[in-house]
Parts: structure tokens; sequence; C-alpha cells
């Protein structure tokens, strides 16, 4: 057998490279080497399994030819709920294209090696995926159900194309319609399901605690810290010693608080404010010493690295580091001398920074003020604290205000959108939608936050100037638009009536100036998120290329070390430098795999924390049926267009087949549906009313019918709209880009 299969090769392999220039079907070359019928299909899976070996070349449409040795890259693969992926490549070059079929049983979130194909004028590169380098999830979170011969679970995450075989024998005890987590077996191939065993039953989607479980596990978040961390921390002294004290620099005595969201736990920044003789002002921004207590390659040192970053779930927070640390230790309670790392500001009446001091410092907050309660204190509405603390908050209002005046000026762009607030009974059932109210003292408290983040950075950054020195550092970075995202915002924005020409380079001030001619108009929300949604993802560096949004030079992240890992890092390498040392002191990891790891779990976490709200909101939605809502259009498809509820932040589908007045076609350019007869167009940032049809919970998706357009525009008749193929994938709703964007 092994022969045969030898001198097949040797025949393919000859005939190939016979000719080199052609490339042909299974079939084609089946016949001209004149393979017998009841041998074709081994014939098929030793070329297959030859260009696998790399000794032949798998063209696109299965087409074989002689080895040609294309290009490889390797990435990370994001799959659309569509089915179709890009892998992003971590060094420079544009994402790959990978169709469904080419993705072999590579999952979305796996780091894969893709083959390169010829690339189509105007797109993106097109290839296949030949290697998985290692797989990006162990466990999946879905539906169980019971099958004849076999049963299988269906995966929550709609990126997720493929259902997982499970044994009678590793069902685990679960029942049909219950949310599990399975732990993968066997991968599986192209042509074969993946095989796993249910390790978890979290009962059933109906359950009010199952939605937030289920996002849990399904992003693999941790439920509790390992015991050798839980034993560090509990062992860690909670004292101040006269040592400790001595050698800081003590700012009790100093007006100090905090300002937090009503329900907090942790206080991980606190504030004060000095008038100075000469007129300046001393701004002090105090950030727990979460270094002191958390010992370089420690367990719990390992295990936060491992994490990343606290995450924030709408009814939990998973931690990054033990409670005995984050809620007590390191927290800046009232009333409480803590140990932090302060940096402490003078800046002019106009706002223009005149130097800083940074240092590691004991602080006692007088003070532990809710957003809403500092509010109050400022407007005047709330009485019975010291005239001293509300001069001060009124102080920092007006610095804040000149800060980000300055800031605006030299292009930092706003995109503060409107943020869910959910409200749960005891159970954790939804019980009201609101939008979270956005105040000046929020503002002020991120103000002095951007301000102590950029300081910190400029400090290492004139240290570096002026010793010659390298001074590694973490930076947090974010780059202007790719040339093909600008181009698709160009031309999106165009569509929309909004020409925008930014010259030869595009400036933060050139953007911002551009979102604020499109303020107060029926776009502007559509027109912000798809400005956003074209940048570039910000990202943890050791390589400072600027914060394009912020309009910074340099910048990091120094103000949250109790719930960022960067934070922390940043917090041991300012220690470091300002001994003397140029080396950075010994971590966990090389600063350059902090960086990538700490991305990496920023991003995960911020899909959960979208995904918890989600849950919350389709539950909401669930006992909604047959209401009726004022929604603004948010995106446009071929199968219909979305439509976001403004008052809730929920987002649903109105389906185009449900557009009975009339045949309706997909315009791409211009991102709308046109009416075929009446020339009726729907397109971002139309007004409709709407009713709540169907709330698909399992699939966290909910249903539009159409009440009534508020907004019944025509279109001209010259108009040549697109029609674009509908398809279904497994009954799931998306919302569609073209497959291979320009």
């Amino acid at each position: 057998m092994m022969n045969r299969r030898k001198n097949l090769e040797k025949k393919i392999l000859a005939f190939l490279n016979g000719s080199p220039n052609q490339s042909f079907k299974a079939r084609e070359l089946a016949r001209k080497l004149d393979i017998p019928e009841p041998e074709y299909r081994d014939f098929r899976d030793l070329l297959g399994s030859l260009a696998e070996e790399d000794k032949i070349t798998r063209h696109k449409g299965n087409r074989y030819g002689k080895f040609q040795g294309r290009e490889r890259v390797e990435g990370i693969l994001h799959v659309k709920t569509q089915g179709y992926g890009f892998v992003i490549r971590e060094e420079e070059g544009e994402d790959v294209f990978v169709s469904q079929r080419n993705m072999g049983s590579a999952l979305h979130h796996d780091r894969v090696e893709v083959e390169l194909w010829a690339q189509p004028v105007g797109k993106l590169p097109e290839g296949r995926v030949v290697r998985i380098v290692s797989r990006g999830r162990e466990n999946l979170v879905g539906v169980f159900q019971e099958g004849g011969a076999y049963h299988y679970v269906i995966p929550d995450n709609l990126k997720i194309t493929r259902d997982i075989y499970v044994s009678e024998a590793d069902r685990g005890g679960a029942g049909p319609g219950q949310k599990v987590v399975v732990e993968i077996l066997d991968w599986g191939d192209a042509a074969r399901m993946p095989e796993g065993r249910v390790t978890t039953v979290l009962g059933y989607a109906d359950d009010p605690d199952v939605d937030v479980l289920s996002v849990m596990h399904g992003f693999g978040l941790p439920d509790r810290f390992p015991k050798a961390v839980e034993r560090e921390a509990a062992a860690v002294p909670g004292g101040i010693t006269d040592s400790e004290t001595a050698r800081r620099l003590d700012l009790r005595k100093l007006l100090t608080f905090t300002i937090d969201p009503d329900d907090a736990k942790d206080f991980d920044d606190a504030v004060s404010l000095e008038i100075l003789p000469n007129g300046n002002r001393r701004l002090g921004v105090h950030i727990a010493d979460v270094s002191h207590y958390v010992v370089p390659g420690s367990a719990m040192d390992t295990e936060a690295l491992r994490r990343g970053t606290s995450v924030y779930l709408v009814d939990r927070v998973v931690p990054m580091l033990p409670e005995r640390l984050s809620n007590e230790l390191c927290s800046l309670r009232p009333e409480t001398d803590r140990l932090a790392f302060s940096v402490l500001i003078e800046i002019t009446p106009e706002g223009e920074v005149l130097g800083e001091e940074i240092r590691e410092s004991l602080i006692h907050s007088h003070f532990r003020l809710s957003y809403t309660r500092a509010q109050a204190l400022i407007d005047g509405k709330e009485s019975g604290f010291p005239e001293e603390l509300v001069r001060t908050l009124r102080d920092m209002q007006a610095l804040s205000q000149i800060l980000f005046g300055r800031w605006r000026a030299a292009g930092h762009i706003d995109f503060d959108a409107p943020e869910p607030k959910i409200v749960l009974d005891a159970k954790g059932r939804p019980l009201e939608l609101t939008v979270r109210e956005r105040l000046e003292s929020h503002r002020l408290v991120e103000a002095f936050m951007l301000l102590a983040n950029q300081t910190v950075a400029e400090s290492v950054h004139r240290l570096r100037r002026e010793s010659g020195r390298k001074y590694p550092f973490v930076y947090r970075v974010h780059e202007k638009p790719s040339g093909k995202k600008l181009d698709q915002f160009l031309r999106f924005v165009g569509a929309m009536g909004h020409p925008f020409d930014p010259g030869k380079k595009l400036t933060p001030a050139k953007l911002q100036r551009f979102l604020e001619g499109v303020r107060d108009t029926r776009h502007e929300t559509v027109i912000r998120e798809t400005a956003l949604r074209s940048m570039m993802k910000a990202q943890y560096t050791t390589a400072n290329v600027g914060h394009f949004g912020l309009a910074f030079k340099q910048y990091t992240h120094f103000t949250s070390p109790i719930r960022r890992y960067p934070d922390l890092a940043v917090h041991r390498l300012l220690k470091a430098y300002g001994s003397g040392k140029p080396e950075p002191p010994k971590m966990a990891a090389p600063l350059s795999g902090i960086c990538k790891t700490a991305t990496e779990r920023e991003i995960n976490a911020a899909e959960a924390e979208r995904e918890s709200i989600r849950a919350k909101q389709i539950a909401y939605m669930s006992g909604r049926i047959g209401e009726e809502y004022d929604a603004v259009i948010s995106g446009v498809t071929g199968f219909g267009f979305f439509a976001e509820i403004p008052e809730i932040l929920v987002e649903g589908l109105v389906k185009v087949e449900d557009l009975r007045d009339d045949y309706y076609l997909f315009d791409e350019t211009r991102l709308r549906l046109v009416g075929q007869r009446t020339r009726r167009i729907f397109q971002l940032g139309d007004p409709v009313r709407v009713r709540v049809t169907r709330v698909l919970k399992d699939l966290r998706k909910v249903d539009f019918g159409l009440v009534e357009a508020l907004n019944e525009r025509t279109d001209d008749r010259n108009s040549a709209p697109v029609r674009k193929k509908r398809g279904k994938r497994r009954g799931k709703q998306k919302k569609t880009v073209p497959p291979n964007p320009a």
C-alpha cells in the first residue's frame, strides 16, 4: 500500500512539474493520470495531503499545480457572523480575507498560518488557512441538544460556525436546551465536527443568572483565584511601617478625595488641587501604590498578568487582583492612610503645564464622593460639606474645562458615546434600561487622568532625551486610520451628503473639525460611530507612535493599577528610573510580552462587557413584544436594516422581506435600501417607528417590524442600486459588510 502511494505521488509530481504553468481540478488530473474510478477518493485525498505537505500547490477553486512556494503569513483569525473571516497580521501588512471553505478547522480567535493567493484589484489579499498555530480557546459555551445517534452543542458565539459533537458518555448530565460549557477534545477538520465533553451545566437560558455566566465562561473569564494566589494575598501585611512613612512624600494634610461611581468598591485614584502663591495651580493625581504589595514574579503577579485587566460585567466584576488588595489594602478608602504614587503637576491659569513631580507618597482621602454628589456640590444643590471642598471642586471643574479646550485646539477628538445603564432586581432580572447620564464631574476626573497619563509618559520621554539612554517603557498608542479604512470612511460620509477632504495628510484636528461640522445633524451619531470604527485599535506597545485620537505625542496608562496590568508595570518602571536605574526591573514577562498580553485581554474584556449588557437588554426586550418605539436606522444590509432605540440603546433588525410595500434593492455605495417601484429609501440616520416582533434569546437578537417611516424620502430615477445576494446560515441574523471590502 505504501509503495503504491509513493508511486502515485511520483506520478503526480512528475506530471505537474512537466506542466509548471498550469493547474488542474482533481477530476481532470485523475483522467490525465488514468486513475480508476474506485481509486478516485484515495487519489483526491492524496492531492490534499501533498498540498498540505507543500509538495504541490492548491490554487483557488481547488485546482492543483506545481509547488510555487506561496507566501505565508501568521495572525489571529477573526470570523464574521456570515462565516467568512479575516486574518489580522501582527506585523505590518493588510488583513487577509479567508472564505469559510478555506478555513479548514480553524475557529474564531485561533492563531493561524495562512497561504496567500493573488490579491484582487482594489481588495484585500485572499488566502487559505494551512496551519493552526494555537487555539484561541479550550472551552466553548452553547446549548446542548439531543440527536438520534449523537448529541451536539450549538455554540452561543455566532462566529463559531461549527457545532460540537458530544457522545452519550460525555454529556455530563446535560439535558436538551440547557446552556453548558464544553471542553474541546478533538478539533476535527474541514469535513469532521469538533468533539467535546460537557464540563459544566449552567442551567436553562431563562434562568436569571445563566446569561452572564454564559458570557463569563464563553470569554474564558475565571470565577475564582488559584489557591496559591489567595494564600499569598492573605499573607500581605496591612500596616504602614515608620520606615515606609519616613521615605515617602507625606501628603496626608492635603485636602484629597476620590470621585467614583455610586457602586464602586475599589478606589484607585484620588485628586487634590492647590492654588500656589504665584497664582498657578498644583494638581495632584494620587494613585494606589499596588506595586508596593505585588511582588514581580509572584503568584499574584503572574495571575494578574494572565488576567490583564478587571472585567466589569453588567452585574459583577471579575477582578485582576484578589479582594484583599483591590478592595482593602490598595483601595484609597476615606479617612484611611494609604500608600500612593502621586503626580503633582504645576499648571498656569491658562492650562499650560510648567512641570511635574512624580513621587511615592502617603495620602489620606478625606472624602469619598460619587459623580452624582460631586456634581450636586458643584451646582450648589447639596449642602453639609466643608466650603473648602466645594470651592476646590469648582476650581477643578474650571481647570478641566480649560484643559479640554487646549486639547481640542490641538486636535483632541471627542468620541464620547452614550452608554447603556441597566437596573437589575435582586435576582439579576432587568427592571429598567436607560442611558447613563454624563456629568461634568465625569469630565473633570477624565481630564485629570488624561493629564496624569500624558505627564508621566512625557517625563520618561524627557529622561530618555536628556540622558541618551533607552529607558524601555510601556506606551498606550493609537495609530491614525489605515489608507483603506480612511478611503471607506470618506466614501461613506460623502454618500451621506457630508463630503470630507483631509488633503494630503489626515490629522486629528482635521477630523475633529469635520465631526464638529456634522454636530446636531441627523447623521451625527452614525458618522461618529463610523469614524470610531474606522480608527485603528488603541494598544499597548514599547514603541511610541503617539495617540492619534487624543492628539498626544506621548501617552501611557498610569492611573488604574488595581484593574489594569500595564499601569502596574508603568509604576515599577517609574520607580526604577526614579532611583537612577536605566534598565527595567524584574517583571513577570518581557515588556513586549506584557504589552501583547494586556492588549489581547483588554479586547477580550471589552467584548465580554458588551455581551453581558446585550444579554440583559435581550432579557428586557423579551417582555416587550408588540411595543412600539421611535428608532434610528443604524445599519443597512442586503437583507434589511438595523434600527436602534436611542432611549434604551437597543438595536434590532427590520427584515427586507417584511417591507411589503415594494421590492427593495441594496445600494451598497450609499448604504441604503431603495424601493424598485416607489423609489422609497431607507438609509443610515433615518428616523423610523418600529414594533418589537420577535426576540431570539439564544442568539441575542431582536427583530423589529416597521410601523411607519418618519422620513419617507424617495430616490431619483437615475440612481442604480445594486442587488445583493441574500444568504442564510442556521437562521442567524447578521450585520453585514461586503465580504472583501475595498
